[in-house]
C-alpha cells in the first residue's frame, strides 16, 4: 500500500481530521479539526515531513501552503478549495480530492475561514507559515 492510500484509509476508518504517512509509517494522526493539527505536526516533525503524504478532511489555501512549506509530496482532501488546489499545483504537489469548493468558510459559514483570510496574498509558503503560526498563538 502506498503512503497516500494508507493515510486516506486511516482518515476514513478512524474518522480522523488529519493523517500523515511517510515510508509506510504513520507519523501523525489527529481528530482535532482545523489547521492546528498540521501546525502541531510541523512543530513536532519539522524537516522529517519532507516527502510525506497527507490526508486531510479539509484543505484550503492555508493547509496547502503548510503542505508546500513542509515539502509534502502528495495530498488527499475530502474537501479541497480552488485556492488550495492552485497552491498545490503551483508547488507541484500531487493531490486527490472528493469535493472541490470555491472557498473554505468559517464554522458558522457566514464568512471565509479566518486561516484562509490570514494567508490571502502570501507570496511564499514561509510567509504563510509565519502568519498562521502567529494567528494560532493568538487564538490559543
Amino acid at each position: 500500500m502506498q503512503d497516500l492510500d494508507i493515510a486516506k484509509s486511516l482518515l476514513k476508518k478512524n474518522n480522523d481530521n488529519l493523517v500523515i504517512v511517510k515510508n509506510g509509517t504513520v507519523l501523525y494522526e489527529t481528530v482535532s479539526a482545523g489547521i492546528g493539527g498540521l501546525l502541531t505536526a510541523i512543530e513536532k516533525f519539522g524537516k522529517e515531513l519532507r516527502d510525506s503524504s497527507i490526508a486531510d478532511k479539509i484543505v484550503g489555501e492555508a493547509a496547502a501552503q503548510l503542505c508546500a512549506y513542509s515539502n509534502v509530496i502528495e495530498v488527499f482532501a475530502m474537501t479541497l478549495s480552488q485556492c488550495g488546489k492552485d497552491v498545490l499545483d503551483k508547488n507541484s504537489i500531487r493531490y486527490e480530492y472528493e469535493k472541490l469548493v470555491p472557498h473554505i468558510l468559517s464554522k458558522k459559514k457566514t464568512d471565509l475561514c479566518p486561516f484562509e483570510k490570514q494567508v490571502a496574498g502570501c507570496k511564499t509558503p514561509q510567509e504563510a507559515y509565519e502568519k498562521l503560526t502567529q494567528l494560532a498563538q493568538r487564538k490559543s
